[in-house]
């Protein structure tokens, strides 16, 4: 009997190193399956998120405070989250500034489903939030056309290169406050995709980041070409510092973070309902 074609997937993801990193042996068909083939689409995770909301990828990542509005459509993937421990988003200033001194502040956000604005919603309620690209809130800044930037992604390593000031790391503040680990981002499936084929996606997800940490050279050198502004040794910070054990394997602390994370936002009034987090598997 002929065997049934590999079905082909969207898999839809961030042009970031850390992204890159992970998904490397997919990518590049160093791991593969009977059952499943990827076409990687490339988009900022804003852009993303507002695609989740519509259902129009079958594979995604999306924002941790993306996730209420899509529930009802995707379950997450058990691998392939990026966790801060300890560390994570930051709110930056062009003069030293206090963290209590953001109430009222205009601050430049990367978009208002993601993470970092939940968190920072969640640490200051009263602020004026100023949507631009994830890669012009510095020029926001510098412009003085906001009080304030809200950085994500390879920024967090480089804002101090422009002379600003670390107001609050977000992830340090969560951890500090709460003793838990900051879920900012996490891949996602439709419901509708028959089960086997879920088990097969979580399954290649797992073994291509595990891949990418056995074979740390030969992935980082791929990752290199979308680590915007960073030498190798600031690259290999950088995705170390997002893709780790909790990228493997969620378990049961990235869960309740992210339990407490979104029933923080509800009870803020950033999240307008309650919503319990679902995992594959």
């Amino acid at each position: 009997m002929q065997s049934s074609p590999a079905r082909e997937f969207v898999c839809a993801h961030s042009p970031d190193s850390d992204d890159a990193f992970m998904f490397y042996a997919m990518a590049t068909r160093k791991v593969r399956s009977n059952l499943v083939t990827f076409e990687h689409r490339l988009e900022d995770i804003e852009s993303l998120n507002q695609r989740a909301m519509r259902g129009e990828y079958e594979f995604t990542a999306i924002s941790f405070h993306a996730y209420p509005y899509v529930a009802e459509k995707y379950r997450l993937v058990n691998s392939g989250c990026s966790i801060g421990d300890g560390y994570g988003p930051m709110v930056v200033a062009a003069a030293p500034m206090a963290m209590s001194n953001l109430k009222g502040k205009r601050i430049a956000i990367p978009g208002k489903l993601t993470t970092a604005y939940l968190t920072l919603r969640i640490l200051e309620p009263d602020f004026e939030a100023v949507v631009v690209p994830f890669d012009k809130v510095l020029e926001a800044l510098r412009e003085k056309t906001v009080d304030a930037a809200l950085v994500i992604h390879e920024a967090q390593l480089t804002y101090n290169r422009g002379g600003y000031q670390l107001v609050v790391d977000l992830g340090r503040w969560f951890r500090d406050t709460h003793d838990l680990v900051l879920p900012l981002g996490a891949n996602a499936m439709l419901k509708s995709v028959p089960e086997p084929i879920q088990l097969e996606v979580c399954r290649l997800m797992r073994e291509s980041i595990q891949y990418a940490l056995d074979h740390r050279d030969e992935a980082l050198n791929y990752a290199m070409q979308f680590a915007r502004d960073l030498d190798p040794a600031m690259a290999d910070k950088f995705v170390g510092m997002y893709v780790n054990h909790y990228t493997v394997d969620a378990g049961q602390p990235v869960r309740d973070a992210a339990q407490k994370l979104l029933d923080l936002g509800f009870e803020a009034g950033v999240i307008p309902s309650r919503i319990q987090v679902e995992f594959i598997g």
